[in-house]
């Protein structure tokens, strides 16, 4: 059982509450770890890259081979030393031409 329940401060979430768990604690707040709205915010900044496809499928097959991809081209750069992030940006335009021409061939 949680012991504060973190939401934004959309006032329905307090009604809700107090339907559903009126003995928990209530944080509204904008900067705090609210993490039912946090799981979203990787997807919608992809969807806002992907740019405005119509249908869901379209959407998750984009997604789905977006994320692969730019897993490759975006090392962690707070991980890295600025020698290391080039080399991995190199590996990383290498293995991305490597692959193209397999798929060219």
């Amino acid at each position: 059982m949680p012991r504060v329940l973190v939401t934004d401060k959309l006032g329905s979430y307090g009604a809700a509450k107090s339907e559903i768990a009126p003995d928990l604690e209530h944080r509204q707040h904008k900067g705090l770890n609210n993490r039912a709205e946090a799981s979203h915010c990787h997807t919608r900044r992809r969807e806002k890259i992907m740019g405005r496809l119509k249908f869901p499928g379209h959407a998750q097959r984009f997604l789905s081979v977006h994320d692969q991809v730019a897993a490759i081209f975006r090392p962690k750069r707070h991980c890295l030393s600025a020698n290391s992030y080039r080399h991995a940006r190199n590996d990383a335009i290498n293995l991305w031409n490597d692959y193209t021409a397999e798929l060219r061939a």
